[in-house]
C-alpha cells in the first residue's frame, strides 16, 4: 500500500506524512514484509476513519444540541412574549438566516431582557396580590392571616400589563372599601366614646367587648373592619342610644317630680341648686345631652333618693301643703269674684287628712284638678269681668261727675280746678258709653250662661240681676230728674208771677239757699245717688225690707224697688241736684 508523503513547509512540525516516513524507515531497518506493512497501514487507515467518524458524530450531536437550544430559545421567547403580552417586542431571526450560533447569539439578549422583565413583572404581581390578599383577609375578619402575609401564587402564564391593571383596579376597589369601612368603624368608635362619656360607662371595656383591636392602643390601620365588627358596633351604638334615651326619660321624670315637690314645699333656691345638673336637662332632647356624666347611674340614683326623701317629707307636711293648695284655689276664685265656702272646704281637708282614708297624693291630685278647673273657669269669665270692671269704673266716674256738677265753685281758679275740668270732660264721654257697655255685658253674660247652663254670679250675686237693677235705677233716676225739672219750672213761673205782682224778687229762703252748698267731690263708698254699683256689690240691702233678687237671676216682681245701698235720693239732694245740673255749661 502506497503512502503519500506530504511535507510540511514549516520545519520541525510533526505531520501525518512525517510520521509515516519515520515508520517506513523503521520498517526498513527492521525488515518488515510488505504484507505486514500493508496490514499495519490498513489498521492505521481504519483507526483514522474511526477517529473521523467519532468527530463527525460529535459534531452532529453538537449541531443537534445547538438546534435544540435554538428551538428551546425560540419556544422560550414565544412563551415569554405571550406571558408578558409583548407580541411585537422583537422579530425572531429566520432559521435559514445565518448560522445556528449566530441565530442563538441573536436570540440570547432578547431572552435575557425578557427574563429580567418577567422577574420584575412577577414581583409586581406578587406585591399587588399580597395587598389584595391582606385586605380581603381584613374584610373577612382574619387579622392573623393578613399579618402573616403568606406569598400568593402568581400565574406565570399571564403576566401581561392588562392582567396587572385588573389586579390594580381590584386593589383600588378594595382599598376604597377598606377606607370606607375604616371610617365607619372610627365613626362608630367615636359615637361609642361619646355615649359612654354621657352615660358614665367605661369606654375601654365596652369597645374591647366588640373587638380587641378597637381600643386606642392599636393603630388605625390595624383595627378590625370586618362585617362582624361593623355589625357588632352598630348594635352596641343602638343599645347605648336606647340606654341613653331611657335614662334621659327617667331623669326627666325625676326632675319633674323634684320641681313639683320643691314648688309644693317652697324649697329654697340654695337647696334646689344642688340638683341643677338633674333639672337642666328636663326639656332637652336625646341629641342635646352631651355633657360627660350627665346620665350616669349614680346621678340617677342620687335623684331617686332625693325624690324619696322629699316624698317622705311631703307626707309629714301634708296639712300645710293641702291648705296652701286651698289658699291658691280661694285666691283664684276671689280674683274672679266667685264666692265659695272656704271654712267648710278647709274643715273637709283636715278631716280627710286626719282620717287617713285618702292617699296624700290622691288628695293633692284632686286639689290640683280643682285648681286647673278654677283656672279654666276664671279664663272663661275674664272677658265678662273686664267689662264689669269698665262698667264699675264708668259708674264711679258718673258718680263723681254728679258731685262735681253740684259744686257751684267748680269754675273758680282754685288749685287743681283745671284738672277737674279735664276729668269732667273725660267722665262725660265715658258716661255716654255706659248704655252700650251694659248692653254688650248683658249679651255676653247671657251667652256665657247658655253655654255653661248656670248663672254668672259676681260675689254671689247674679250679674244679670245686677245689670237689670242698674237699668231700673237709671230709669228711675231719669224720671226723677224730669220730675225735678218740671218742679223747677213751676217754681220759676211762680217767682215770675210774684215779681210781677209785688214788684220785687223774694229773697231765697234758708232752705233754698242750702241747696247750693258745696259737696265732697269723689267716689262714694257704696254707690251714688245715680244708682252707681259699689266695687264689692252685695245684696245686704234686701234685708231692709226691699224685695230681694233670687240667686238664679230672676226677680220677684217685674219692677223691683231700688235697694237702699245703690240709691238714696232725699228731697234736699234732689233739689240740690236740680240746681247743680241746671247751671252746667255746654263745655267746661
Amino acid at each position: 500500500m502506497a503512502v503519500t508523503d506530504a511535507q510540511n513547509p514549516v520545519l520541525g512540525e510533526t505531520t501525518c506524512g512525517s510520521l509515516l516516513h519515520q515508520l517506513q524507515k523503521i520498517w526498513d531497518e527492521v525488515g518488515e514484509s510488505d504484507e505486514e506493512r500493508d496490514k499495519m497501514l490498513l489498521q492505521l487507515e481504519q483507526e483514522c476513519l474511526d477517529v473521523y467518524k467519532r468527530k463527525v458524530d460529535q459534531a452532529a450531536k453538537s449541531r443537534a444540541h445547538l438546534l435544540q437550544a435554538l428551538a428551546d430559545a425560540k419556544s422560550e421567547l414565544s412563551r415569554l412574549l405571550s406571558a408578558l403580552g409583548e407580541k411585537n417586542f422583537v422579530v425572531v431571526p429566520d432559521k435559514t438566516t445565518g448560522t445556528i450560533k449566530e441565530q442563538l447569539a441573536a436570540i440570547a439578549p432578547v431572552l435575557d431582557q425578557l427574563w429580567k422583565q418577567k422577574d420584575e413583572r412577577l414581583k409586581e404581581f406578587s406585591d399587588v396580590q399580597s395587598q389584595i390578599q391582606k385586605i380581603c383577609a381584613e374584610i373577612a375578619g382574619n387579622l392573623k392571616l393578613s399579618e402573616q402575609g403568606g406569598t400568593p401564587t402568581v400565574d406565570e402564564a399571564d403576566l401581561s400589563l392588562k392582567k396587572l391593571d385588573e389586579f390594580h383596579a381590584q386593589l383600588q376597589e378594595l382599598q376604597k372599601e377598606k377606607s370606607d369601612r375604616l371610617h365607619k368603624v372610627l365613626d362608630f368608635v367615636s359615637t361609642v366614646h361619646d355615649l359612654c362619656a354621657v352615660l358614665g360607662m367605661d369606654f375601654f371595656s365596652t369597645i374591647t367587648e366588640v373587638h380587641p383591636s378597637l381600643n386606642d392602643s392599636v393603630g388605625v390601620q390595624s383595627k378590625s373592619i370586618s362585617n362582624d365588627t361593623l355589625s357588632r358596633l352598630a348594635k352596641t351604638v343602638l343599645a347605648l342610644k336606647e340606654d341613653k334615651k331611657q335614662r334621659l326619660l327617667k331623669l326627666q321624670e325625676l326632675a319633674s317630680q323634684l320641681i313639683d315637690l320643691w314648688n309644693l314645699m317652697d324649697t329654697p333656691a340654695e337647696e334646689r341648686s344642688l340638683f341643677d345638673h338633674v333639672t337642666c336637662n328636663i326639656s332637652s332632647s336625646v341629641d342635646e345631652v352631651t355633657v360627660p356624666g350627665a346620665l350616669a347611674l349614680d346621678l340617677i340614683e342620687q335623684a331617686e333618693v332625693e325624690v324619696e326623701r322629699l316624698d317622705q317629707l311631703k307626707a309629714s307636711r301634708m296639712k300645710e301643703i293641702a291648705l296652701k293648695r286651698q289658699a291658691e284655689l280661694e285666691e283664684i276664685y276671689a280674683k274672679v269674684h266667685i264666692e265659695i265656702d272656704s271654712d267648710a272646704a278647709r274643715e273637709k281637708i283636715m278631716v280627710l287628712i286626719d282620717s287617713g282614708n285618702v292617699e296624700p297624693s290622691e288628695l293633692l291630685t284632686d286639689m290640683d284638678n280643682q285648681i286647673e278647673n278654677a283656672k279654666e273657669e276664671a279664663l272663661s269669665r275674664k272677658d265678662i269681668l273686664d267689662k264689669v270692671e269698665k262698667w264699675m269704673s264708668a259708674c264711679e266716674e258718673e258718680s263723681w261727675l254728679e258731685d262735681y256738677n253740684r259744686d257751684e265753685n267748680r269754675y273758680n281758679s282754685s288749685r287743681g280746678a283745671h284738672l277737674n275740668l279735664k276729668r269732667a270732660e273725660k267722665a262725660r264721654i265715658l258716661v255716654n258709653k255706659i248704655p252700650g257697655l251694659v248692653e254688650s255685658l248683658v249679651a255676653k253674660t247671657r251667652a256665657w250662661e247658655e253655654d255653661r247652663g248656670m248663672s254668672f254670679t259676681y260675689d254671689g250675686v247674679p250679674l244679670l240681676a245686677m245689670l237689670d237693677e242698674y237699668a231700673m235705677l237709671r230709669q228711675d233716676r231719669e224720671e226723677e230728674k224730669r220730675r225735678m225739672r218740671d218742679q223747677k219750672k213751676f217754681h220759676e213761673q211762680l217767682n215770675t208771677e210774684q215779681e210781677a205782682m209785688f214788684g220785687s224778687r223774694p229773697s231765697p229762703s234758708p232752705g233754698r239757699a242750702s241747696l247750693g252748698t258745696k259737696k265732697v267731690v269723689g267716689p262714694r263708698a257704696n254707690g251714688g245717688a245715680n244708682g252707681t254699683p259699689s266695687r264689692r256689690l252685695s245684696m245686704s240691702a234686701h234685708q231692709n225690707g226691699v224685695k230681694s233678687i233670687a240667686k238664679d237671676g230672676k226677680r220677684d216682681t217685674p219692677r223691683p224697688v231700688a235697694p237702699v245701698n245703690y240709691v238714696a235720693i232725699s228731697k234736699e239732694d234732689a233739689a240740690s241736684h236740680v240746681s247743680g245740673t241746671d247751671t252746667i255749661p255746654a263745655s267746661p
